[in-house]
């Protein structure tokens, strides 16, 4: 847990989070260390944001990638007319902090599927999905089974939603629920070459506040459960059907060979970032660790280039595979859609063991996972994490130096 905020709770019964406390076992002290990622400052995001900052909670990183419009005014509650065209996340972490000026709260602007590492996940105590789309939440759903840390999902549709709590350790994760039109809808994102459509957008979600509101309420009232090391519906989800108010909970089953179960560990933490980092030594660290066979494991399917079946021409292009976007894929010569020349692991026979981490695509504060035979360590590249993480940081550091 991060540094606590200084909450003086003795000899006032009339503080802030003075209610809470009426609860007997009630930990303020705990929600003002728990750090938390919130990943979606949509309709839900919002509201999950709004709850964590009137229970207190201390530090709290928001990822989003979208700028506000002015329909999303009528389901955010963290926004204003004025805010249009701006990041969603930058604006509800400014808002955020006015309705609890203590706490510690960043916007984090990227597509978190691509930019966001896995030393976030492993950062955050609790984390917080308010997405609209499936391959979102695969990435948070994987990210978080790497770094052994369950999380708590929201998706909400008309007066419908559904708030679910995954731990990959202990039961059925999200992929565990996915149906075959699920995953034919998610690859409906790339095209014949594994590229992403440039066309492709997801579908408006017809929704209202009040869905959102009760779907996030169920989300952060399992986060509060959670942290106090209470039962949570972990491997179920709570169905609100708000037209006819027959909600009910269901209990998924985990799939016996669903890969995303399996935990990095140990990990090591580096000094170093991703730009800093070259593939070559974290290889040779790895071999020295674990031994001679180790070859790295990345997180994302790497392009190494483009090969054009129709004039032969290749094109070098390092970058993480969903990052490029169909017309970026298309041969500089003849126009033709190219195939990507694709890797997920690199041996001591690469040819990239000269570049740096993050010329190859991968993201700051990452973490790379290593194998030699039944053999594994991961190593996270910590030295981007006061880049990640900003002012969290900073603010952590100078309040732990006020209170001491």
């Amino acid at each position: 847990m991060s540094e606590a905020l200084h909450i003086d709770l003795d000899g006032d019964d009339d503080h802030r989070f003075a209610r809470f406390e009426l609860i007997s076992w009630w930990d303020q002290q705990r929600l003002s260390g728990t750090k938390a990622l919130v990943i979606g400052a949509g309709a839900l995001g919002n509201e999950l944001l709004k709850n964590l900052a009137l229970l207190g909670v201390g530090h709290v990183l928001v990822a989003d990638l979208d700028r506000i419009e002015l329909s999303n005014l009528s389901r955010s509650v963290l926004f204003r007319e004025e805010d249009c065209g701006q990041g969603k996340a930058a604006v509800a972490a400014r808002r955020t902090r006015e309705l609890f000026p203590d706490m510690q709260v960043h916007a984090f602007e990227g597509n978190i599927v691509y930019d966001l590492g896995l030393g976030v996940y492993q950062w955050a105590d609790v984390i917080l999905g308010g997405l609209d789309n499936r391959e979102a939440r695969v990435a948070i759903n994987q990210a978080a089974a790497k770094v052994g840390k369950p999380w708590i999902d929201g998706a909400i549709e008309r007066l419908q939603g559904v708030a679910r709590v995954f731990d990959p350790a202990t039961g059925p994760c999200y992929e565990c629920t996915m149906s075959d039109v699920d995953w034919k809808m998610l690859a409906a994102r790339k095209s014949c070459a594994l590229l992403s459509r440039d066309e492709m957008q997801e579908g408006k979600v017809p929704t209202t506040p009040t869905t959102s509101s009760v779907v996030a309420g169920i989300q952060v009232q399992e986060a509060v459960k959670l942290l106090h090391g209470m039962e949570t519906i972990a491997g179920q989800g709570f169905v609100f059907e708000g037209l006819t108010h027959q909600s009910y909970l269901v209990r998924y089953t985990q799939l016996e060979d669903c890969p995303s179960h399996e935990k990095i560990e140990p990990v090591v933490s580096l000094p170093t970032g991703v730009a800093d980092t070259r593939v070559g030594e974290l290889l040779e660290r790895a071999r020295t660790d674990i031994g001679p066979s180790a070859v790295l494991e990345f997180n994302h399917d790497l392009i190494d280039s483009l090969n054009c079946s129709e004039c032969g021409e290749t094109t070098p292009l390092r970058a993480s595979l969903g990052k490029v976007t169909e017309s970026q894929g298309r041969c500089p010569k003849c126009g033709e859609l190219c195939t990507p020349n694709l890797y997920h692991s690199i041996n001591e026979h690469s040819t990239l063991l000269d570049c740096t981490l993050a010329e190859l695509g991968v993201p700051p504060w990452d973490i790379i996972s290593a194998h030699a035979g039944m053999e594994q360590i991961g190593y996270e590249l910590a030295g981007d994490r006061a880049t990640v993480l900003a002012p969290l940081v900073n603010e952590a550091e100078a309040s732990a130096k006020d209170m001491s």
